[in-house]
């Protein structure tokens, strides 16, 4: 703990600008302090990096899909979670099933065109999210085991492809995270949806903490 306090002190002087100060009074802190800062500055960069590397890839992806995005099939968004992929779920699954689509599948294969162009190390998340209507002519026991399963579906097909299966992972949040009301038609279509998320490395980076003595 007193460690911790001591560094944030040695931060908020060194932002500022009241380090030349503190040196004089400690001044065996000021290399604790220069290394804190290249630590920081680095961070930074690589961040600033990662962000441009997100950006080609987005427009990558927004010249290979034109057409899914033109006819409202897919989505997509520059969030803080990172760049993310939605698919509604007609193009990607019958009602009610988890086998994907031969759209759905010509679809995915250009995602995995472009993230093998690009190159990228950063991991993969794919998120099932169906509707809030009950379960009632499959043999799914709730909308859980559905989006999971379609979520691994897709996760399959990314492996299938090409991509690592160590950058991967499937989550099925059922209807607990919709993006517009189910009291509607319209609403529900867009809850039901599968999302493709490259997961940034170095958006919530943190500089390790150093000891201070």
């Amino acid at each position: 703990m007193r460690s911790s306090i001591v560094l944030v002190v040695l931060l908020s002087f060194l932002i500022s600008g009241c380090a030349v100060a503190f040196y004089k009074s400690n001044p065996k802190d000021k290399d604790r302090i220069g290394q804190l800062s290249s630590e920081v500055e680095r961070l930074k960069k690589l961040k600033e990096e990662e962000a441009r590397q997100l950006q080609s890839t987005m427009d990558a992806l927004e010249r290979e899909l034109k057409q899914e995005i033109d006819e409202k099939q897919v989505r997509l968004e520059m969030a803080e979670r990172g760049l993310v992929i939605t698919f509604v779920d007609e193009i990607l699954f019958d009602s009610g099933k988890t086998e994907v689509r031969a759209a759905g599948k010509d679809a995915l294969d250009k995602v995995v065109t472009v993230l093998k162009e690009k190159k990228l190390e950063q991991n993969i998340g794919v998120e099932g999210h169906t509707d809030n209507e009950p379960i009632k002519h499959s043999g799914w026991k709730s909308n859980w085991e559905l989006s999971t399963t379609r979520a691994t579906a897709v996760l399959h097909h990314l492996v299938s492809k090409g991509i690592s299966p160590r950058k991967l992972s499937a989550t099925g949040y059922g209807e607990y995270h919709p993006v517009a009301s189910n009291d509607t038609l319209e609403g529900r279509q867009k809850n039901r949806r599968v999302e493709v998320v490259i997961l940034p490395k170095y958006a919530k980076a943190k500089a390790k903490t150093m000891p201070v003595k």
